[in-house]
């Protein structure tokens, strides 16, 4: 499942990616791919053009004993957009949280008004209530 949302993540980078012509070939300036028999890896690459990608990763046991082990994985890659602006995309992913990407690009949400943040303030500050009890009913 991991490997699939950072399949998925690393295929959307690509084609966000600034798109060059296809019969003028861009040099790899570096490159590692590191894999150890304790499940952990390590890869990273640099192409001529700046395009820049890493990720680090090893197993550990899944929140869900179930599960086995897991794969937490955590990289980033940038590259530079058409108009000049450097692209920088971080990551962790993982059996709980998911695959959570940061980046200065990426849509954020509109903030929370004021009204709502205080009936939310007033809900987190009611008392909770037992598990399988009903609500209390004021008289």
């Amino acid at each position: 499942m991991i490997k699939l949302l950072v399949s998925a993540c690393l295929f959307g980078a690509a084609l966000s990616a600034p798109q060059v012509n296809p019969q003028q070939p861009i040099a790899i300036i570096s490159s590692t791919d590191e894999h150890n028999p304790d499940g952990s890896y390590n890869w990273s690459y640099e192409t001529a053009n700046g395009i820049r990608a890493q990720e680090s990763g090893s197993l550990k046991p899944a929140q869900d004993p179930k599960d086995g082990q897991v794969v937490v994985a955590q990289g980033s890659y940038s590259y530079t957009a058409d108009d000049g602006t450097v692209i920088t995309l971080t990551y962790v992913a993982d059996d709980v949280g998911g695959f959570q990407a940061q980046g200065d690009h990426l849509p954020t949400p509109p903030p929370i008004p004021e009204a709502i943040k205080r009936a939310l303030d007033f809900i987190a500050s009611q008392p909770q209530q037992p598990q399988g009890q009903p609500p209390r009913r004021i008289k």
